[in-house]
């Protein structure tokens, strides 16, 4: 029934603002559109992303989004340059070492956006 429907992702947001602002200069993206109830980025009649505004937002405790990124280690060595802050995990069996959780087919980071979001970086190691 959904196979030949696109789907896109959907953020809150407690401050629209300081969310454009984070995505903006934190991650190098503009949204395509801005309206009343939220940011949409990529193409305007199929968004990849849409941040609305809420007071709900940065209460999940789950990854919301991840990228696949081709080379993580220098997607996350740029995204340090414009001060994103990547989590660390220590539990017993999930840890990363220098912000980095490598399993057997991949390798994942998480940080959190300027709303409490939690954000990953994925790289598939085969």
């Amino acid at each position: 029934m959904l196979t030949s429907s696109a789907s896109f992702t959907v953020l809150p947001a407690a401050d629209l603002q300081r969310a454009h602002a984070f995505y903006r200069d934190k991650l190098g993206l503009e949204p395509t559109r801005v309206t009343e109830e939220g940011l949409l980025y990529g193409a305007v009649g199929a968004p990849d992303l849409l941040i609305y505004q809420t007071p709900n937002a940065g209460t999940a405790q789950n990854t919301q989004i991840c990228w696949a990124v081709q080379d993580i280690h220098a997607t996350m060595a740029e995204l340090r340059g414009t001060g994103v802050t990547f989590e660390d995990y220590d539990a017993d069996e999930f840890r990363t070492v220098d912000g980095v959780a490598e399993y057997d087919d991949e390798y994942s980071a998480w940080f959190r956006d300027s709303e409490g979001n939690f954000i990953c970086l994925s790289q598939s190691r085969v």
